[in-house]
């Protein structure tokens, strides 16, 4: 299911302890042990004394009896969407706690721990792993990281999410049976590691466990597998661990915002279709990284906005580059001299294209304009991009640059808006400010200077999987 207005998502994450013998000379064996001991841990999950605690708050549920619930007025009938009630935030104003309130266009998450209860005194610690050996065989014991999430209406039953949840969980030990039995080497074993990635429809938000400490590189066969099972196509990396989903409710730790245009609202254009920008990107804008580019590095950061996109869409793993970096770059290709390098000169489209293709092994289409009047004839060009290649596009023309994010176009009347966002921002990461300021939003076809030129950059999706 997709997310909407109406729904809930449930995230419950834990550990687990996995333990079990391998054989030091019989591999099949061994993996008969691994398979056992997942089993038994599935048999684990529907015992009576689980239970899940509904994070900032005093709730606590046994799934496996019944839904019973710490609060008397939460019953297996409850639905589910009213444990919202029971959940306070840090309020940050006024410096204490509240009670949840929603955010318009905000997803929705209850996060729950997976706990036991413990019965017997002295079971509250769990052991640290350990591993003992003999001739022939050794014990191996390790914490599996449990993170399960499904999607349900906010009006659904309490009974029927525990139900919902403890199957996932399930399938969860299922698939890391199948992905430890897969990569184990002898008596090495991977620790899986679980990511949720949002996939087109009818998929939605699914769940995968990656084999952790094994590159991206190394796991194209596994991916091809993915997408078979989930009919995806193969030339987009849906699955490499930069796409995974990242939660509202888990801030991004770089301090950069991102998709920030998903704020606003959409033009109000007659018989216009919208053609946005596809997936992940960070905002980048004068004054950022501690570099003081005022006047001079709208079109690196421009840029930068694109790599960032090529990074968390899975396409690169390198980290966005520096001024530096690009006038490197560009002296690396014989575009510049040396002295280029910690210099601040511009840079236009076509340098923004070789930097590209030097760093990120990305091509490049570029759009030649001869006047900003004409900007406003290039509606099926610019349409078709977002919807082929779904990339920022940058745009320079005179002594600016912008980021092209999307644009509304009717196909009947011709009209057209820009969606832009503006590298000359040099304030804070405020996004009511950028909102509310223009810094990132929709444009007419008087944006342009029209007597300028103008030349945009088209960066292409690589075909990959």
């Amino acid at each position: 299911m997709a997310p909407s207005d109406t729904t809930v998502i449930f995230r419950v994450c834990g550990s687990l302890e996995f333990s079990c013998w391998l054989e030091n000379s019989n591999v099949l064996q061994s993996q008969k042990s691994v398979s056992t001991a997942f089993n038994d841990l599935r048999a684990k999950v529907r015992e009576e004394s689980l239970v899940f605690h509904v994070c900032n708050s005093p709730l606590f549920i046994w799934p496996n009896q019944d839904c019973q619930a710490t609060a008397g007025n939460v019953t297996a009938n409850t639905p589910c969407g009213e444990l919202q009630k029971h959940i306070e935030v840090e309020d940050w104003n006024g410096g204490g706690k509240k009670k949840r309130k929603d955010k318009k266009n905000v997803l929705t998450v209850i996060n729950l721990t997976l706990m036991a209860e413990v019965t017997v005194p002295g079971e509250e610690n769990c052991p640290a792993p350990y591993l003992s050996t003999d001739k022939k065989r050794h014990s191996l014991s390790m914490i599996l990281p449990m993170d399960c999430v499904i999607s349900t209406a906010a009006d659904e039953s309490l009974v029927i999410v525990c139900e919902r949840l403890i199957g996932a969980l399930c399938c969860q030990l299922s698939d890391m049976k199948e992905v430890v039995t897969q990569h184990m080497k002898g008596t090495a074993i991977p620790v899986p590691q679980p990511l949720h990635f949002m996939l087109p429809e009818p998929n939605g938000l699914v769940s995968v466990v990656h084999p952790a400490n094994i590159p991206d590189s190394q796991l194209e066969s596994y991916r091809k597998e993915l997408h078979k099972k989930y009919n995806l196509p193969e030339d987009r990396p849906y699955f490499r661990r930069a796409n995974a989903f990242q939660f509202p409710d888990q801030p991004y730790k770089d301090g950069y915002l991102r998709n920030p245009h998903e704020h606003l609202n959409h033009p109000n254009l007659e018989g216009a279709n919208l053609y946005l920008v596809q997936g992940v990107y960070s905002y980048h804008h004068y004054m950022q990284d501690r570099v003081d580019d005022n006047g001079w590095g709208c079109a690196y950061r421009s840029l930068q906005t694109i790599c960032s996109w090529f990074q968390q869409q899975g396409y690169v793993e390198r980290a966005v580059p520096t001024h530096k970096e690009i006038q490197q770059a560009l002296v690396d290709v014989g575009d510049k001299p040396a002295a280029f390098v910690g210099s601040r000169q511009w840079i236009g489209s076509i340098e923004v294209q070789a930097v590209l293709d030097q760093l990120l092994k990305v091509t490049s289409k570029i759009m030649f304009v001869s006047q900003g009047s004409e900007l406003a004839t290039k509606g099926r060009e610019l349409a078709n991009h977002f919807e082929t290649e779904g990339t920022p596009v940058m745009i320079g023309g005179g002594v600016l640059a912008h980021t092209i994010l999307g644009v509304a176009w009717s196909e009947s009347s011709g009209e057209i808006r820009y969606l832009i966002l503006d590298p000359h921002y040099t304030g804070g990461e405020d996004l009511q400010t950028i909102i509310e300021k223009g810094w990132c939003g929709w444009k007419g076809p008087d944006f342009w200077d029209q007597q300028a030129y103008y030349n945009l950059c088209l960066p292409q999706r690589p075909k990959t999987i």
